[in-house]
């Protein structure tokens, strides 16, 4: 098979799709690889090191699409690259197709095969190419919140692992998976005093006997939240509902409840946001204030750790990709339900429930696209 890996053009996203070490496997395999120019320079990795690996470097990423076969990427495609998406062209990358109706219609009328690597699914509903992005997003969710807690940030002034004599600061986790799991951790390390919701008791349960003595487990519900956000310095939004919109937790009207200065991230506003008043943002321009609380809303927060999170995700997508390519994606799909459930859309037609729900769309019925 023909793969292309595109340089990545959203905004301040510094991730690379595939590493020396993937060309190198799909090589061997017999697959050809063409990797954009300067496609990896900003995750470490520089052109020598994908010829040397067997890859050929093309100038465009017009080239690349036009070339492959296979797409491999980490964000979803932008404007600009709706265009180049060719009928029958196999597309592998996070969508977030619940979060974007334009990007949706864009791929129905390309005709293209869209998997999707957040809804690719094992048996015990785990999401194993969301994983790795989702433990560097949860970390990080505590690192950028302490920063902008920070009084010349418009933030409280409050540090989270206070000092001899000062009272630790307060953060509160909204869902207990890989996100708001990670979270915990990284705060309860800074010494913070945290609070970790869900509506899984089982999951809280686990969570109680894993964490230390300064994380606190609470059900999730309105009246929780609400009492919650009263005193929370930092809350963290981590709801996750595979492939569909987010559900609102904070409405607009709650952050009358929220002192000033608290700090919000939303770590699910590629998915909607669980924070009615979260809008995307970049690293470029991170942060906005309403009604005197300061909202973090990066919609590729592990983009500013290019490094890590490109070994992160590669690590975790390759062996999915090989199969890809050494099968084709009905033969991979048929014989693994793990990709077969990466599918959202199919050659013009929308095959993901949470997708066809989100934007009132017609559902097709999946075995029809393996005719």
């Amino acid at each position: 098979m023909i793969l292309g890996v595109p340089k990545e053009i959203k905004n301040n996203e510094n991730r690379v799709a595939m590493t020396p070490a993937g060309v190198m496997e799909l090589v061997k395999f017999g697959h050809t690889v063409y990797i954009q120019k300067d496609a990896g320079f900003n995750s470490g990795f520089a052109d020598a090191e994908f010829t040397a690996a067997g890859a050929t470097i093309l100038e465009t990423i017009e080239e690349v699409y036009e070339k492959a076969e296979m797409i491999v990427k980490v964000k979803e495609p932008i404007a600009s690259e709706y265009g180049l998406i060719k009928k029958d062209q196999l597309v592998f990358t996070y969508f977030h197709f619940a979060s974007s109706e334009p990007l949706t219609h864009a791929m129905i009328k390309s005709g293209a095969v869209c998997l999707a690597y957040e809804t690719v699914e094992k048996v015990d509903r785990s999401l194993p190419l969301l994983i790795p992005m989702s433990e560097v997003a949860g970390r990080m969710a505590i690192q950028e919140g302490a920063k902008y807690l920070e009084k010349p940030q418009k933030g409280k002034g409050v540090l989270l692992g206070g000092v001899p004599g000062v009272p630790s600061g307060k953060v509160l986790i909204l869902g207990g998976g890989i996100v708001g799991t990670q979270a915990a951790k990284m705060a309860a390390g800074l010494g913070a005093r945290v609070v970790i919701m869900d509506i899984s008791l089982n999951r809280l349960r686990q969570l109680s006997d894993i964490m230390p003595a300064n994380v606190t487990t609470i059900l999730s519900n309105e009246y929780n939240i609400k009492e919650a956000i009263k005193e929370a310095d930092l809350v963290v939004g981590a709801v996750l509902i595979p492939g569909a919109k987010a559900p609102h937790l904070i409405t607009r009207d709650m952050l009358k409840l929220m002192k000033p200065g608290t700090v919000v991230v939303d770590v699910a506003v590629d998915q909607g946001g669980c924070i009615e008043t979260c809008k995307p943002t970049t690293h470029e321009d991170p942060v906005f204030v309403i009604d005197e609380v300061v909202h973090y809303c990066v919609a590729n927060m592990p983009g500013a750790v290019p490094y890590t999170s490109t070994l992160a995700l590669t690590n975790a997508t390759l062996p999915y990709v090989l199969q890809l390519a050494n099968k084709g994606w009905k033969r991979a799909c048929t014989e693994n339900e793990e990709l077969k459930k990466g599918l959202n859309v199919v050659n013009g037609a929308v095959v993901y429930k949470g997708v066809a729900d989100a934007w009132n769309l017609t559902l097709s019925e999946l075995e029809d696209q393996f005719i």
